[in-house]
């Protein structure tokens, strides 16, 4: 045992805390799909999805997904698009495509059975120390740490942690704390309740302190820094870049679609012939017309200004400026570049900012 695991040991009644920790969890959880059984595909797919995303955002999302791919097997044989098409809406897609890889590689090395080690499981694509733990604890009950921004909070609070939450490297004294206070015989449900706590009651900001089940554990609670705890230095501010987009349509009704390439930002989904903006002084309808002509052989005539789109991403926000316009000709269609009419275009994944476009589509190629 290290030295702050002493330290934690005696800062806390440790059985005590399990026991109230516990005891709360098992009377107030939540009924969630993913707790329905301990599935590990299933809490997998889960723990991915809420990286970074509210519960009840997730819920629609993971029962649709389950429904559609229901075992390693059926989403390790699926194509990238109809998986991209069925986190439509989630953003952050490379979480989508790394689950993807890493269950082909579940289904062909391990014969579809989610390894049950921290280091098979920590080898897989898109799997870090929170998800490997949270999937090995709740589903296989051992007892493995998985901290996320939730339980860093609760414990920085009950611990009098003073670590920046920020910084990566803290993750390692929470981790240590974790596998003070764990219990062994219900690892599956002391991570729950963890996470559950931090969601629910210790909140970022006004947190239910008099109905906390672990009150008399908090040394925030009893010193008056809960509103204090945790550290956490501010992010870089965001860049703010300026875009336009065209939703074109051709005399058949058509409208022309083009894929973002197979790596970085969004990459494989599909969106409307869009550019970023750098020439302020010079018209945005213009350059988009030249663009096209450049990187796709098409000609068009961009016409009026139908809305303006702002999209948040964790570092940067996209101010887009979305214009009507008429395909006049197109050299040649490709893989990555389609004309498509209505029907056409509903399996094509595209991000949040172009799902908003959609509605801007002419009535002729609305009715296909």
């Amino acid at each position: 045992m290290t030295e702050r695991q002493e330290i934690i040991k005696n800062q806390v009644n440790v059985e005590q805390f399990r026991e109230d920790l516990l005891n709360w969890f098992t009377e107030e959880q939540r009924e969630l799909p993913w707790r329905q059984d301990q599935d590990p595909y299933k809490v997998w797919v889960s723990e991915i999805m809420l990286q970074q995303t509210k519960v009840d955002t997730v819920i629609p999302y993971f029962n649709r997904f389950v429904s559609q791919f229901p075992t390693i097997e059926a989403l390790s044989k699926a194509e990238e698009e109809k998986v991209l098409k069925a986190w439509e809406g989630l953003g952050y897609y490379s979480r989508a495509r790394n689950l993807h890889a890493a269950v082909k590689e579940v289904h062909e090395k391990y014969g579809g059975k989610v390894p049950n080690t921290p280091k098979e499981i920590a080898g897989l694509k898109g799997v870090g120390p929170y998800t490997a733990g949270a999937i090995l604890s709740i589903a296989y009950g051992v007892p493995e740490p998985a901290v996320d921004g939730n339980v860093m909070r609760v414990l920085s609070r009950i611990l009098s942690i003073w670590e920046d939450i920020a910084k990566p490297k803290t993750r390692k004294t929470f981790e240590e704390a974790v596998r003070v206070l764990i219990s062994h015989e219900n690892p599956s449900y002391f991570n729950q309740a963890l996470m559950e706590l931090g969601a629910l009651i210790c909140t970022p900001t006004s947190p239910s302190c008099l109905l906390c089940p672990v009150r008399e554990h908090c040394h925030a609670f009893d010193e008056g820094t809960v509103t204090e705890l945790p550290v956490k230095t501010k992010s870089k501010k965001q860049k703010t870049v300026q875009l336009a987009a065209v939703v074109l349509t051709d005399e058949n009704g058509r409208t022309l679609i083009h894929k973002r390439p197979n790596t970085g930002l969004l990459a494989n989904l599909w969106e409307f012939p869009n550019m970023e903006i750098v020439q302020v002084l010079r018209s945005e309808k213009t350059q988009l017309e030249e663009k096209l002509l450049e990187d796709y052989q098409a000609k068009v005539e961009v016409g009026e200004m139908i809305t303006r789109i702002e999209h948040v991403f964790s570092h940067l926000i996209w101010n887009i400026n979305v214009y009507s316009g008429k395909l006049i000709d197109l050299k040649e269609e490709k893989e990555d570049l389609r004309r498509v009419n209505a029907e056409e275009i509903e399996p094509f994944p595209f991000p949040v900012s172009h799902q908003k476009m959609l509605k801007f589509l002419p009535e002729q190629v609305k009715k296909g």
